[in-house]
């Protein structure tokens, strides 16, 4: 079946060494824990600064990004649909930044955009590393379909 074998080659496929596997848990293991935050602390890291940016009907929107940082942080973790699960986080990338780090660049300048823009940066970086190279040797991705030797 040709779906299978897109599916297979496009989303499943990884690079056969275990350089992935700090990448994907750097990258999970934030998410998955801002996720959990988000329900433990919410006045502070889920609805009320959901609040704070200005979102329309934040409970909604910080419960919406909680759940999807769990499950993909978690996915990332133990690298499963690597590529597929990287898409969510790097759209909660970019809504950040044009949310909370544009607003600081036109507001303060430059380097204290830097300086707060560090960690979704190299957030973002990794997140384009894990779609582009999926989640290596040691993923579950490699167990479900064999990859071919580099």
């Amino acid at each position: 079946m040709k779906t299978n074998k897109v599916f297979n080659t496009y989303i499943l496929s990884a690079a056969n060494d275990n350089r992935e596997i700090i990448v994907r848990l750097v990258v999970g293991l934030i998410f998955l824990t801002e996720g959990i935050q988000k329900y433990l602390f919410p006045e502070l890291l889920g609805t009320g600064r959901f609040l704070k940016i200005g979102f329309a009907n934040p409970e909604f929107w910080a419960y919406f990004t909680g759940t999807f940082e769990i499950i993909c942080g978690a996915c990332l973790v133990i690298g499963l649909l690597t590529r597929l699960m990287s898409i969510p986080p790097f759209i909660i990338m970019v809504v950040a930044f044009v949310t909370t780090k544009w607003p600081l660049l036109i507001e303060k300048g430059f380097w204290p955009f830097a300086h707060e823009y560090r960690t979704d940066f190299a957030m973002t970086l990794l997140l384009i590393y894990l779609l582009i190279y999926g989640g290596g040797r040691q993923s579950v991705d490699s167990k479900i379909v064999s990859t071919p030797k580099n």
